[in-house]
Order: C-alpha cells, then sequence, then structure tokens
C-alpha cells in the first residue's frame, strides 16, 4: 500500500503494538479516510486487496471496487489497475464490484448529508 497520505514509520512509532495490529491500524486509517472521499485511500485500499496485503486477504472484487472509485475520482494509475484486475475476473464478478462501489458511495453520501 503506497500510503502517501500516512508515514507509515512515523505511525508504527506512535503506536506500539505487532506487526498485524499496525497492519489493522494502517487498514482502519484507510478506511476512514476512504469515507472522507480520499481518492488516495480509494486506491491504496485497492492495491492492497489485489496484493493481499496489510494484513486483508486477496480479493478482487474488493480491489476492482476501491480502483473503481479511485479511477471515477481521477486517479489515473487506478483506471490502469482496475482494467488489469478486471482481466481476471468474470462479468459477474465485475458486476458484483461496481454494486459494491455503489452502494458504498451511497452509504458514505447519506452520512456526509
Amino acid at each position: 500500500m503506497s500510503l502517501a497520505w500516512i508515514n507509515q514509520t512515523d505511525f508504527a512509532r506512535a503506536v506500539p503494538a505487532s506487526a498485524h495490529e499496525i497492519e489493522d491500524a494502517l487498514v482502519a486509517t484507510c478506511l476512514t479516510a476512504a469515507a472522507q472521499g480520499d481518492t488516495s485511500a480509494y486506491y491504496d485500499l485497492g492495491v492492497a486487496f489485489s496484493t493481499g496485503s496489510h494484513g486483508v486477504d486477496c480479493d478482487m472484487i474488493e480491489a476492482h471496487k476501491w480502483f473503481n472509485l479511485a479511477a471515477v475520482a481521477g486517479h489515473e494509475e487506478a483506471a490502469m489497475c482496475r482494467a488489469d484486475v478486471a482481466e481476471e475476473m468474470t462479468a459477474s464478478e465485475i458486476a458484483e464490484a461496481q454494486r459494491r462501489a455503489r452502494e458504498w458511495l451511497s452509504s458514505t453520501t447519506r452520512r456526509a448529508a
């Protein structure tokens, strides 16, 4: 996960914990930022789910969802990653990822209103 908006070293130093707890906290931080519409967080979550890194299981549907959200928000690299991930997915998996992306947008828009 690139986490361009958070310094992992500073984060680890501030929160003495096991590597697993740090990964969980980083993903939680990403999810919080994503709920606020942070495009970099969308992208970072896509990377985590597409590679099975930072304590999450590899899940191409979730990866596509996050890359799609980032791409729609104008993240060019995410659009390329979404296309790469889609090549490994069935049409029904892509449809499920798109449904989840719409559901995420709907739920975060309602909370913001």
